[in-house]
């Protein structure tokens, strides 16, 4: 039985009363604190002032808890919208709001689907969205807009580590590499590249994630056309 549909342990007196829910959320601050290296059942029990023991009655291993914050995160992941359209970008950009939330959730995203309630609630609005194209078509579109968003979502999240490892934002780390990008170019071995890098507009990263989207959907829309 998945760790969902198990039933907790009957309430009892004791000095610190627990839930899974207390246990996620627990594991959640230290992750949103310190990374997912952080969490553990022994730190998340000592968060909770109990022994580790007591919450194995919750909770089996390390990979339950994970699914389950996981879980809990993805109830802050609410598609909206009317039309198929809308609600992909809303699915694209709450997932993206709650990377930039949790960090940590970048590294958890992707591989098989997330079953926990708070997960197919999402997808149920989604795929309901999708109503009226063709049935083969559904998962593939679905799966095309969450590969994009975790790719960058995590894109963005090393950039993020990045900056603290070094101290150095975007701007200076360019800056500091501008002399060498100048006389590689002067080489003439790279004219595409020394055009697009010289000429192109730089936007910031939610110009960059919107634009690409629109040009994600924009296909999809071409291809369900057809």
């Amino acid at each position: 039985m998945l760790v969902w549909e198990r039933p907790e342990p009957p309430n009892r007196p004791v000095p610190a009363p627990l839930s899974r829910e207390r246990i996620v959320r627990a594991a959640i601050r230290l992750a949103d604190e310190d990374g997912l290296e952080a969490v553990s059942l022994r730190r998340v029990a000592t968060a909770l002032e109990v022994r580790p023991m007591r919450l194995y009655g919750y909770i089996a291993s390390k990979e339950e808890l994970l699914d389950l914050m996981v879980d809990a995160v993805h109830a802050e992941i609410r598609p909206a919208g009317d039309g198929w359209r809308q609600v992909l970008r809303s699915l694209a950009e709450a997932t993206r709001h709650a990377a930039h939330e949790h960090e940590w959730l970048a590294d958890l995203l992707g591989g098989r689907p997330q079953l926990g309630p708070h997960a197919l609630a999402s997808g149920e609005t989604v795929v309901a969205a999708l109503d009226g194209i063709d049935v083969d078509a559904v998962m593939p579109v679905v799966a095309a807009v969450n590969a994009y968003t975790i790719g960058a979502v995590r894109r963005e999240v090393a950039e993020r580590r990045a900056e603290r490892a070094t101290g150095m934002d975007e701007r200076r780390w360019q800056a500091s590499l501008g002399p060498y990008l100048e006389r590689t170019f002067a080489t003439g071995r790279f004219p595409a590249l020394a055009t697009v890098v010289r000429d192109a507009a730089h936007s910031d990263a939610d110009h960059t994630f919107r634009i690409g989207l629109d040009f994600l959907l924009d296909g999809i829309e071409a291809r369900i056309a057809r």
